[in-house]
């Protein structure tokens, strides 16, 4: 299996989409002699999605086209090089998955041929086993939580721990705190700006292009912090053979 999971599609400054992973993924790409990809770009509710799959061609060096033109998604996620999942709003992604006969394909080829996939904000939300850790809205009210389940630990993307003056809200650890008080068996992986998990095969890594770590929240423990994956292994050890 061959995952990118990237917190964010740009970091501060960067001009392209996926700029700061673009080499990695770029490795990939050559090293499986990959020249296409089908993104889904279900989660963008105000942006073109032909102009994202542009953009994504200029970043990656590949055709990229947008599933909304085929006339058979499921045909479509099924002669896939590659599967790129636009950011966006989660909420919306995971119900057009599941509307569109998606999610059984999409873990099919991800799974069972190999099919790399490359997921950011919303992307990455999906790739794990429900969208409960989003920091999205519901914007439909017909939602669907279950979603890909390709990573096993529940993710929370664009993941941020300062405190901003003034603010009487919860803070993110706050919330994530609330999720897994709630949830005590789970665990959650917080992914600052600018980092990726990525799975190839048994292994796994982590990636920062601002060299900063991440973080584990589970119930009744201090949240740690981490700059590499091997303490990871103790819950996802079929990833960290």
């Amino acid at each position: 299996m061959e995952l990118f999971l990237l917190s964010n599609g740009k970091v501060s400054g960067d001009a392209e989409l996926l700029g700061y992973a673009k080499d990695r993924i770029r490795v990939m790409l050559t090293s499986r002699k990959i020249t296409s990809a089908v993104l889904i770009p279900y989660a963008l509710i105000r942006s073109d999605f032909d102009q994202r799959a542009q953009e994504l061609e200029k970043t990656l060096g590949i055709t990229v086209t947008s599933i909304h033109h085929a006339a058979d998604p499921v045909a479509a996620i099924g002669e896939a090089e590659c599967i790129l999942i636009s950011g966006g709003n989660t909420w919306m992604l995971n119900q057009m998955l599941h509307e569109k006969g998606l999610i059984v394909p999409i873990q099919r080829a991800v799974r069972e041929r190999n099919v790399p996939y490359v997921g950011w904000s919303a992307g990455c939300n999906v790739a794990t086993p429900s969208i409960r850790t989003t920091n999205d809205m519901p914007v439909r009210n017909s939602v669907v939580l279950p979603s890909l389940g390709l990573f096993p630990l529940q993710i929370n993307p664009h993941y941020i721990d300062a405190h901003i003056s003034g603010h009487m809200g919860e803070t993110r650890d706050e919330r994530l705190a609330e999720f897994c008080a709630v949830n005590p068996g789970e665990r959650v992986v917080a992914l600052r700006e600018g980092s990726l998990l990525h799975v190839s095969g048994n292994e796994l890594s982590y990636f920062s292009v601002l060299d900063k770590g991440f973080k584990v929240f589970h119930h009744g423990e201090e949240p740690q912090e981490y700059h590499d994956t091997r303490p990871l292994a103790d819950w996802v050890p079929f990833y960290c053979q």
